[in-house]
């Protein structure tokens, strides 16, 4: 695992949008096949460079297929470029533009306001899966965590992960559904471990 850099961005937005093509959310937002496959690449572009690189942490591999995006307790706040980045972004949305930003505006009403970090996005590229990339994206920061006595957060968009994040400490503190009928998210929060995992 490495912190990803600038020069990261394009493949890393390509696995990326392979690992959620399929993902609920993505299906919800973008309902058009061919358009999703798109839009995806694009949206993640904009969260690498002007979200998480500069405000976060983004851990990823040496061949890029997988990538964790974090945010620490006490982000700084987007520059105006930023800002204006997601603007430009807008259109790509379409007739989705009003159901994407209601279903931001219930992700961040559920939004723990205590200092957390918060994992943003995690995946791997479909054709590297099952072979613990996930889990090994996850162990510095939650590591991290422990050692600062912090929690983290983040939104599970697929019922299947879980337990995937239950086994290193997540729990489920609520469900919520996206709206007009969109995919059910499990709000997830750990604790800091303040016994050292033997396991």
């Amino acid at each position: 695992m490495r912190a990803a850099r600038a020069a990261d961005v394009e493949p890393l937005a390509v696995h990326l949008a392979r690992a959620f093509l399929e993902d609920p959310v993505a299906r919800y937002l973008f309902p058009d096949p061919l358009r999703r496959a798109e839009c995806l690449p694009r949206f993640f572009t904009l969260q690498l460079e002007h979200n998480y690189l500069h405000r976060g942490e983004v851990l990823t591999t040496d061949s890029l297929v997988a990538a964790s995006l974090w945010m620490p307790p006490r982000p700084t706040p987007p520059r105006l470029r930023d800002r204006f980045a997601h603007l430009r972004f807008a259109p790509a949305l379409g007739e989705r533009l009003g159901v994407t930003r209601r279903l931001t505006q219930l992700l961040e009403s559920n939004h723990p306001v205590v200092p957390h970090y918060y994992l943003g996005t995690i995946g791997t590229d479909p054709d590297h899966q099952g072979r613990g990339i996930g889990g090994a994206l996850l162990a510095p920061v939650l590591a991290r965590c422990d050692e600062e006595g912090l929690p983290a957060y983040l939104e599970c968009s697929r019922e299947e992960n879980v337990a995937f994040y239950g086994r290193r400490g997540f729990s489920v503190e609520r469900q919520i559904d996206a709206p007009e009928g969109g995919p059910p998210l499990w709000l997830m929060w750990r604790e800091p471990r303040r016994e050292p995992d033997l396991s």
